[in-house]
């Protein structure tokens, strides 16, 4: 595993800052006469605010390091998830020198089609326009990962009951799931900061990093919820009962993977989770920090 970190340094270079449209026609008016540059300037603004996602089916929490909107009932998870980015944040300004701007959205199940892209309800992911968007409750998706505890080795089970059994008796991925929340700032990082990943699974073990250095480094009472998981899934998962396997694979079906078929793209995320414990153990932050870009 710790091979695998040694090798990614020479795929990543930084991107080059690019001048947008906008800017270009904002400097070549301002060339010709100011009046006249003006009149673009707030023409290009009006556009730009034009294009902004609306929230306003949803409820606002401010007082937070990202922007924060949620659906109605899932206030209390919102709250939960924001602080602990809040922390991530301050976390990995300190690390990095850097902080992102993200738009962080708790959605119900009834809001989840209006604002997010088109993967199953409860797998969170992040957007091109910097939001991060994750379920407000338990569902189909996350209990699809959960086997008859009867049919785990007895060590296994244990773990598993210890670590995800809720308050009502019953188990719940919930607490594995929530923490992906940093997964998906993590791409906030990569993506805001000019990293350039030459192949997606660089991006996608990256945030792996970023999500295990965290919890290993602040918060390791949660490596449990992060790791048991994970572990279960790589070691139970038949090879022969996914569709895709390889690293070919997911490059030329990334979209289709985490569209169409969530467990299998489940899968390569939870090698990417085990493979990123592996390479904390060996290198600690240097895992973050010797990406190239900071």
């Amino acid at each position: 595993m710790y091979y695998v970190y040694g090798i990614l340094q020479p795929y990543i270079c930084k991107k080059k800052i690019m001048t947008t449209n906008y800017c270009l026609r904002i400097s070549a008016a301002f060339n010709c006469n100011c009046f006249h540059g003006l009149i673009i300037l707030v023409a290009c603004f009006s556009s730009l605010q034009s294009g902004a996602q609306s929230y306003d089916g949803l409820n606002n929490l401010k007082g937070h390091q990202t922007q924060v909107y949620y659906s109605n009932g899932a206030a209390a998870k919102a709250q939960r998830i924001a602080g602990q980015l809040d922390k991530v944040i301050g976390f990995y300004e300190e690390q990095l020198k850097f902080k992102p701007s993200v738009t962080l959205l708790v959605l119900s199940p009834q809001d989840w089609s209006r604002y997010s892209q088109s993967v199953v309800y409860g797998m969170p992911h992040y957007t091109d326009a910097h939001t991060l968007i994750v379920a407000s409750e338990n569902n189909a998706f996350w209990k699809s990962f959960i086997p008859p505890t009867d049919k785990l080795p007895g060590e296994q089970a244990a773990d598993i009951i210890k670590t995800y059994t809720g308050k009502d008796g019953q188990l719940s991925m919930e607490p594995f799931f929530d923490l992906l929340a940093i997964h998906e700032l993590g791409h906030a990082y990569h993506e805001q900061a000019g990293l350039q990943m030459q192949r997606s699974w660089m991006g996608e073990l990256f945030v792996n990093i970023f999500l295990h250095s965290y919890i290993a480094s602040k918060e390791p009472a949660l490596l449990p919820a992060l790791t048991s998981f994970p572990k279960m899934v790589v070691s139970l998962t038949n090879r022969k009962d996914l569709k895709y396997t390889s690293l070919n694979d997911l490059e030329k079906k990334y979209d289709e993977l985490s569209q169409q078929f969530p467990n299998n793209y489940g899968w390569y995320q939870c090698r990417w989770h085990t493979a990123a414990g592996n390479i904390f153990d060996k290198a600690g932050m240097d895992a973050i920090k010797n990406y190239g870009w900071f």
